[in-house]
């Protein structure tokens, strides 16, 4: 086996040092690679020309001959086998030519290890643990104990002497030991291995005491266990009771209440083989705690004292109320505290240690005083009745209530019911407290409480009308009102103001309605009275509304109005720059006699008993214009007319028309006088006005008729005649006129007229050398002469002392 490895090392080594065969330097050098107890693998440095190496391990101090070993040039590592433990070697190498010569050398010591130990037995006695008894050896300075498992389970533990113990393993597992001796050149071979096997691990005892004689062991099922050992041990006794079993629980009575006890506990393999060991502690409940005694204990605050004989085993006692107040302590007694009333405590006291409490104690009874009532409240049954209520109380005997009212007078009553009854007034405020009691005294005192009675209603109350929407409402002052509410109705709507202060005014109501006026006194805490009687006012009548006016004639116009109101009167006023004027009906229109040429503001107004409306709104009424008093019609010229009248109030314009079967004139001015052509002469024509406001108002005057003045004659024509006498010819118009002929010189004038129908007539004894302005021109039936004819120029020349020439020069206009 040996030169197996050295081969197989020869192998490795060669592989790995070759790269340092080509580098080494020339002096070589040795050391020490591994040490058995018969054994030394040494390694060198190569050497540059060597063909082998010669390896020599020789006793330092012994007579044992050298042993030698040989290897090739290539090789830097080698075994030298076959030698004696606990053994100084000097160790030798030397490399050599192939003719065998030392070419280097170099030399190093080393101890073989000591003799392979054997081992004397193993055991657990631990489930993680198992001890090995090994001989020791020679030059050994410790030890390796070695432990495997077929699931590759590998440890080395160093250890001093023997036995020795190797922890950290598997429970119930089956380990293979073996043990190598070591010094300061190496460790031996192993020792032949044994086989042992690790212990099952203790139950996990846990325990409890239900009672006070009465201890209870659990714990979960133990690998590999097939029997569970116990031992029960009283503290201070040397008795021991010893139980097995192969459940995993177990149950020990009959024991002393407040004791220690020990418990020990193993398991058992199937190879019989004890487990590990454990041992735990477990006291008994204490036993019941005796002559319990409760009293209450006087002071500030009333508590209650609980006291009770010390038993053995506790380590603290427990005070405990059926109202689940409790109270603990070391010592023998301890107080409940704070106490409620009505309270019925019944107590009883345990003793309690680590195991648990002991069984309550008899209970001992004890009665608080009562508590007040929780709620407590005054209800006002009927009107002028009251009555104070509060909830029920637990062991009470009986109550008394007080009731004082804000005057200062006080009453009681006492009662084992829930109820006391007593007269109130109205505006007061009660005050109320209810105390209760029984055989241990009474309540404190409890919640007082108060109620205020619903305010009075007011007496003289006034409702009138300041305007005619407006009701203002007086009252005086009652008892107890914070607010006073006033309310108006009229069937369709109702308003309501609030206000601290004795009066109200509610306006915006609805016109001619009967309202119903309720003054409700308030306060805070009770609301509003609602028992207060109504007074009933009407407003002032609606303010009608004009609808129309309708002229009826220049001095008369109809007023139509809405009537809305109930038994109303209305009255229509028209209200002008210099006077006034009125009318009255109990319908829906009157008549106003009015003046032409002005401007009115119309309203209307109603009244009824209540009072009277406001006015309605306004309208403007604006009456046709005067007429002119006085009209003239002048006539200009044959077809111009001049027209004149006087002023007319109101008239802002004129439509002034002259109307003919022939035709018609008509002119449009803002004066007073107008001018109107395209008359036609000789004609009659009616004579009309009109006259308008400066809105279009107007008034249509008639005047007497007018007729224009006679056509002018037409073809008027100078002819000389015998004697210096000349001739005026014309052609006359339509109709029968008069006509005179004026003619015109610059140191004479001429005349001559005619009968009716003529149309000439000769002017004698003319001179001559003069120029002659003619004209001929009808008359009027007053015989005026018309003056608006056309005037025609002559030139009369002289023939000797005679007449000559009449020669036309042309027209000349009027002068």
């Amino acid at each position: 086996m040996e030169s197996k490895y050295l081969h197989l090392f020869n192998i490795v080594l060669l592989i790995i040092i070759v790269p340092q065969i080509c580098t080494a330097q020339n002096d070589i050098t040795l050391s020490v690679f591994t040490v058995t107890s018969k054994s030394m693998t040494v390694r060198w440095s190569g050497y540059t020309g060597a063909s082998s190496y010669k390896i020599t391990a020789t006793p330092k101090n012994s007579p044992e001959p050298s042993v030698f070993a040989q290897f090739s040039g290539s090789t830097v590592m080698g075994s030298v086998n076959s030698l004696s433990p606990n053994t100084v070697y000097r160790m030798r190498v030397e490399a050599m030519d192939n003719a065998v010569n030392v070419l280097s050398s170099a030399e190093t010591e080393e101890i073989t290890a000591p003799e392979v130990p054997f081992i004397q037995q193993a055991y657990s006695k631990k489930s993680d643990s198992i001890t090995v008894e090994f001989g020791m050896v020679d030059g050994a300075t410790g030890y390796i104990i070695r432990v495997e498992n077929e699931d590759g389970f590998f440890s080395e533990t160093p250890v001093v002497n023997s036995p020795d113990t190797v922890i950290n393993l598997l429970p119930y597992t089956q380990y293979t030991l073996s043990v190598m001796s070591v010094n300061t050149g190496g460790r031996s071979q192993p020792s032949l291995p044994v086989s042992a096997k690790t212990v099952v691990v203790a139950p996990d005892l846990r325990s409890s005491s239900p009672s006070s004689d009465t201890i209870v062991i659990n714990w979960n099922p133990v690998n590999n266990a097939v029997l569970y050992s116990l031992d029960l041990i009283m503290e201070g006794s040397d008795t021991r009771v010893r139980r097995n079993t192969s459940d995993t629980n177990m149950t020990f009575t009959d024991l002393q209440p407040g004791t220690t006890y020990y418990i020990k506990g193993n398991a058992w393999d199937p190879d019989g083989n004890q487990g590990d060991d454990i041992t735990i502690n477990q006291i008994t409940r204490p036993p019941v705690p005796g002559d319990v005694q409760v009293q209450l204990t006087p002071g500030r605050s009333i508590d209650l004292a609980v006291y009770w004989q010390s038993v053995r085993g506790a380590d603290e006692y427990i005070a405990v109320s059926s109202t689940g107040q409790n109270c603990s302590s070391s010592v023998l007694y301890c107080i409940i505290s704070p106490l409620s009333c009505s309270q019925n405590h019944s107590i009883i006291v345990v003793a309690s240690n680590e195991a648990g409490t002991s069984d309550p104690s008899n209970p001992e009874d004890l009665l608080t005083f009562p508590c007040p009532p929780d709620s407590v409240w005054i209800e006002e049954v009927t009107t002028g009745n009251c009555s104070v209520m509060w909830s029920e109380v637990p062991w009470v005997d009986y109550y008394i209530a007080y009731v004082k009212s804000d005057d200062g007078l006080e009453e009681h009553c006492n009662t084992s019911s829930t109820a006391c009854y007593f007269q109130c007034k109205c505006g007061y405020t009660y005050l109320s407290t209810v105390f209760a009691y029984n055989q241990a005294g009474s309540s404190p005192p409890g919640h007082e409480v108060n109620y205020t009675t619903i305010p009075c209603c007011p007496e003289d109350v006034s409702v009138s009308l300041i305007s005619t929407e407006t009701l203002e409402i007086s009252w005086s002052a009652v008892r107890g009102a914070e607010l006073y509410e006033t309310i108006a109705a009229d069937g369709s709507e109702w308003i309501h103001c609030n206000d601290t202060a004795p009066v109200c005014a509610l306006s915006d109501l609805t016109c001619d309605s009967l309202y119903s006026v309720v003054v409700r006194p308030c306060s805070e805490i009770q609301g509003c009275n609602n028992t207060c009687s109504a007074h009933t006012r009407r407003t002032a009548p609606c303010a009608p509304v004009i609808l129309n006016v309708t002229q009826v004639n220049s001095s008369t116009v109809e007023v139509f109005w809405t009537a809305t109101n109930t038994q109303a009167n209305y009255s229509v006023i028209a209200m002008g720059h210099n006077d006034g004027v009125t009318c009255s009906s109990s319908g829906t229109s009157c008549y106003l006699s009015i003046s032409c040429g002005s401007v009115y503001e119309v309203s209307a107004y109603a009244t009824t008993t209540a009072g009277q409306s406001l006015p309605s709104y306004s309208i403007p009424l604006e009456t046709g214009p005067c007429c002119p008093e006085t009209l003239t019609v002048e006539q200009v010229t044959q077809s111009m007319t001049n027209v004149t009248w006087s002023h007319a109030p109101g008239a802002g314009s004129y439509v002034t028309t002259l109307t003919s079967p022939r035709g018609h004139a008509k002119c449009h001015t803002m004066d007073t006088h107008c001018l109107l052509g395209c008359i036609t002469c000789g004609t009659s024509y009616n004579v009309s006005l009109e006259a308008f406001s400066i809105t279009g108002h107007k008034a249509e005057c008639s005047y007497h008729g007018f007729s224009s003045s006679a056509c002018c004659p037409s073809s008027v024509k100078l002819y000389r005649m015998a004697n210096n006498t000349l001739r005026v010819y014309w052609r006359s118009s339509p109709g029968l006129y008069n006509y005179t002929a004026d003619l015109y010189g610059t140191r004479s004038n001429y005349t001559c007229s005619t009968t009716q129908g003529a149309t000439g007539c000769d002017v004698s004894d003319i001179m001559c050398g003069e120029v002659y302005t003619v004209m001929v021109a009808p008359l009027t039936q007053e015989g005026s002469k018309v003056t608006f004819c056309p005037r025609k120029l002559y030139s009369v020349s002289c023939s000797g002392n005679t007449v000559g020439m009449v020669i036309y020069r042309g027209r000349r206009s009027v002068d």
